[in-house]
């Protein structure tokens, strides 16, 4: 099916603003918690990496710039959610853990019964198309950016999950 016009920037906005709007729900969601969905975010990238990861590698996972992972670590690290640990064989290296605190925090922010309720709009069929065109959208941003990944997360393919 051909468009009469190219709606790209309206697709855009569309797709910024739904994803505002749940970003927002579950913001809500993890207040019951005391955490942020970058908190949560972070927690649960460190669980998925084996309970321990670098800010290079979360930059990496969330792609964000390596110095606003600092920061956010910086305020986690404060509400004893994470702990630093200094890598054995690189002095100026270290590493993230969660912290008992962190674990459980990351226990609680799995629930994602906002999350699970909008995409109840959706049947699976819907569901694996709708990620079927979000990893395309998400290769040719990435591709714009030179950013290159052998493991993204989630995949390209939800089947690979």
């Amino acid at each position: 099916m051909k468009m009469s016009k190219d709606i790209s920037r309206e697709l855009w906005i569309i797709l910024n603003r739904t994803r505002y709007l749940i970003y927002k729900d579950r913001q809500k969601e993890l207040n019951k918690y005391g955490l942020s969905v970058r908190y949560a975010g972070v927690l649960g990238t460190i669980t998925r990496l084996g309970g321990r990861a670098t800010i290079g590698d979360l930059a990496r996972e969330l792609f964000l710039e390596p110095h606003s992972i600092s920061e956010l670590l910086a305020r986690m690290e404060t509400q004893e959610l994470v702990k630093k640990v200094k890598d054995a064989k690189r002095k100026n290296v270290f590493s993230v853990e969660l912290t008992e605190k962190g674990e459980q925090a990351h226990r609680e922010s799995r629930k994602l019964e906002s999350v699970k309720d909008i995409m109840a709009a959706l049947n699976d069929n819907e569901k694996a198309e709708l990620w079927s065109h979000l990893s395309k959208i998400r290769k040719r941003a990435m591709e714009r950016l030179g950013i290159k990944s052998e493991a993204l997360f989630p995949p390209s393919d939800y089947r690979d999950l």
